[in-house]
């Protein structure tokens, strides 16, 4: 009989891990959608009907948020644990280099963040999610749902989910005065080309971290 458990726990271990896919380079592709009402218009366009890829290949990642408005990259090595920020407003290119030190305050407040399981579950893109509660640690909360079907190697493509136990399919996180919905609309294993990680040499105005900093109080 004891045998028969050992055996039972083994094989439930192997088909675990064997369910669990891990890759080393993804293509995940999210629908922004506005949620709530907001006074200020102009900022629900800015994100509504936005959207945001994400490139994962080893230890780098590339992350790009459009809208009818603007557009955001952020390329980030883990390796190195340096980044760089690609902004275009309003016709304005700006390139904004970080190190490990100006990565780690950037995302500061998401440091820290307590997932908790509700039990509830369901399928995003094929994929069975689990309801997650995460709690910041400013007491903020927001709802996840995260698939471990597949898993990235790459665990701090997100800063944000880097503690998460599996994959983020579906979102809500408030900005500022609205609160937005990710939703995974489009997912791909194909093998990401280098070249979408290369940093451009011309057309940008480059700052440090510290100046773009300033420029955002101003």
């Amino acid at each position: 009989m004891k045998r028969v458990v050992l055996f039972l726990v083994a094989f439930g271990t192997w088909m675990g891990s064997f369910a669990q896919r891990k890759v080393s380079e993804l293509m995940l592709s999210y629908d922004i959608k506005v949620i709530t009402n907001s006074k200020e218009p102009k900022l629900a366009d800015a994100f509504d009907g936005s959207t945001t890829t994400v490139y994962i290949k080893g230890n780098l990642s590339r992350s790009e948020m459009s809208s009818a408005l603007f557009s955001s990259t952020v390329i980030h090595d883990t390796k190195t644990g340096s980044a760089v920020a690609l902004r275009e407003v309003s016709g304005q290119k700006i390139l904004i280099r970080m190190n490990q030190d100006n990565w780690n305050e950037k995302n500061k407040k998401y440091e820290g963040i307590v997932f908790k399981n509700t039990g509830e579950t369901k399928i995003i893109a094929g994929y069975k999610c689990t309801k997650a509660i995460a709690t910041m640690a400013d007491g903020t909360t927001f709802t996840v749902f995260y698939t471990t079907e597949i898993v990235p190697e790459n665990k701090e493509y997100e800063y944000m989910f880097k503690d998460l136990a599996g994959l983020p399919l579906e979102w809500e996180l408030s900005q500022g005065k609205l609160t937005l919905q990710y939703t995974l609309s489009k997912i791909s294993l194909n093998p990401i080309p280098a070249s979408k990680f290369e940093i451009p040499k011309s057309g940008y105005r480059e700052l440090t971290y510290e100046e773009s900093k300033k420029a955002t109080a101003n």
